[in-house]
């Protein structure tokens, strides 16, 4: 199978969860201005909407939506990391899925949270404060969002990746702060986290501008 990514938090989840699954992709690297594979192919053609990330299975057909992917990889996992979930965890996945993909991860670039333009209390911070608040509260008694490690875990440990450059400190949440760095401890999301980190300053070094955030502030 293919995934089509560009180097960024974005796609970094599906990433996690290929290396926690045991599943072996073909990542395939968009370059996020041209839209052109980096060996000259037209990702347009290959997606129209042109959004990453995007898994390409062995019968051709594509499958877009971080977690339409995620879960995908996860049902076939050959590792005992993410093996089907059965009934009401099922849809305590579904849920959280959709908090942090839907909520937290579109409230956090919205855009950089206002901080760029120096706002302290908007709309968007507030509310990705009050879903930090619930997530650490979940987080005081439990290791996982669920009782195991999960594709939720991956895709909020994507998306917790990416508080330090908005200026968010996670300190202010010692549960959340602890599962973070419970979570990149783990070898799958180290190794994931690592080899982003060298993508994204490939892509920085041949963007420039266009790439304004640096991994190494959080890496």
């Amino acid at each position: 199978m293919d995934l089509f990514f560009s180097p960024t938090v974005s796609c970094l989840a599906s990433r996690i969860t290929s290396y926690e699954s045991g599943i072996q992709l073909n990542f395939i690297e968009v370059d996020p201005v041209s839209r052109r594979t980096l060996d000259g192919k037209n990702y347009l053609e290959i997606s129209p909407l042109g959004l990453v990330p995007a898994l390409r299975l062995d019968d051709g057909f594509l499958l877009t939506e971080h977690a339409a992917i995620l879960q995908h990889l996860a049902a076939r996992s050959t590792t005992s990391n993410l093996t089907p979930l059965p009934g009401l965890d099922l849809d305590r996945l579904h849920q959280w899925l959709q908090m942090v993909g839907s909520d937290l991860h579109e409230a956090l670039s919205a855009p950089l949270v206002d901080e760029a333009a120096g706002a302290t209390a908007t709309p968007a911070r507030e509310f990705v404060f009050a879903s930090l608040d619930f997530l650490n509260d979940q987080l005081t008694q439990r290791l996982f969002l669920l009782n195991r490690f999960s594709v939720a875990d991956a895709y909020l440990c994507s998306v917790l990746h990416s508080t330090a450059p908005i200026k968010i400190d996670l300190s202010r949440w010692p549960a959340m702060e602890a599962y973070f760095d419970r979570m990149l401890k783990r070898p799958g999301v180290s190794r994931a986290v690592a080899e982003e980190l060298v993508l994204h300053e490939a892509e920085v070094a041949r963007l420039g501008s266009f790439c304004e955030l640096s991994y190494r502030e959080y890496a």
